[in-house]
């Protein structure tokens, strides 16, 4: 087997785009985009979270668990496969998962050839007003995923995933090139968080940018939704970071379709070496990461 070697550039592109409840629609406007993605010249392509319904997660309602299906026989994925062997391109594809008696909010990685490369369940499960995913979710049970293809290690962490440091450092630790979140975020209950807490959304990815020297990608969906009489305004701004933090794409609140831009990963790897963040990592005192409460001493 060939030793891997990083891609000196990738062209990466992120999909921004409203939901309805309608399955064929939302599947044929992802394919859509991706098609114009691919024509653009992108490599890499990433789709919003769980962008085949309307954000159920807005209530508490048991029909919804009818959305989830099997990895090895779900509904869409398959057209995926054959999407991406057919424009040679990668893509990141989230979907609700039925595992047994578990539900998962789930992303396989599909490699340029149509191949499945492996499954993420996402580990942070979020339960607040207008976010009630620990009713449909269990926590996820993979560990955090990287993906070797054709177009570079690809790290993947889903919406609550990207708030989370520790997410972005391991997969890092475990050789990624560049890291992508699909998300599902927008306006707030009144009282919780700002109306629009998109500039923070971005800033916490730009943090994890700027600690592992890495580019970052972030796909939103837009537009209005009213699910069980509640309605929510998802805010888009799908963005993307360099290995400084800076903003070098960034989609407006209404947007549609892909943004694309060409990650320079030698340069990135560069830079990294020179910052030197993971030469002067101390990973024996971390062990208070281990616990809750950060006071017991986790021994090994």
């Amino acid at each position: 087997m060939q030793p891997y070697r990083t891609p000196n550039q990738v062209t990466v592109a992120v999909i921004q785009m409203h939901m309805s409840s309608d399955l064929s629609d939302n599947i044929n406007r992802a394919v859509a985009y991706v098609r114009q993605a691919a024509q653009q010249g992108a490599q890499v392509i990433l789709l919003p979270e769980l962008f085949e319904n309307l954000y159920f997660c807005q209530v508490e309602e048991e029909t919804y668990f009818g959305l989830a299906h099997p990895l090895d026989a779900h509904p869409f994925i398959p057209q995926f496969q054959d999407l991406a062997r057919e424009l040679g391109v990668v893509l990141p594809v989230s979907y609700f998962e039925k595992s047994g008696q578990a539900h998962y909010n789930s992303l396989v990685c599909i490699d340029a050839d149509g191949t499945l490369l492996g499954n993420y369940r996402k580990t942070h499960i979020p339960d607040g007003p207008g976010y009630e995913e620990k009713y449909y979710f269990n926590g996820g049970d993979t560990g955090f995923k990287v993906w070797q293809t054709r177009f570079g290690r690809v790290g993947v962490g889903i919406c609550w995933d990207q708030w989370y440091p520790e997410s972005a450092r391991i997969m890092m630790l475990q050789g990624a090139d560049f890291l992508m979140y699909p998300t599902a975020i927008g306006s707030e209950p009144e009282g919780v968080l700002s109306p629009n807490s998109y500039q923070m959304w971005q800033r916490a990815m730009q943090g994890h940018a700027v600690s592992n020297s890495t580019y970052i990608a972030a796909a939103n969906r837009t537009g209005i939704e009213t699910v069980g009489g509640l309605e929510q305004t998802y805010y888009g701004h799908s963005f993307m970071a360099d290995y400084r933090g800076e903003l070098i794409g960034e989609l407006g609140e209404t947007q549609e379709g892909p943004l694309l831009h060409t990650f320079d990963l030698a340069e990135a790897r560069k830079f990294r070496a020179g910052m030197g963040f993971f030469r002067d990592r101390r990973p024996e005192l971390y062990g208070p990461l281990l616990t809750l409460d950060g006071k017991t001493r986790v021994e090994r």
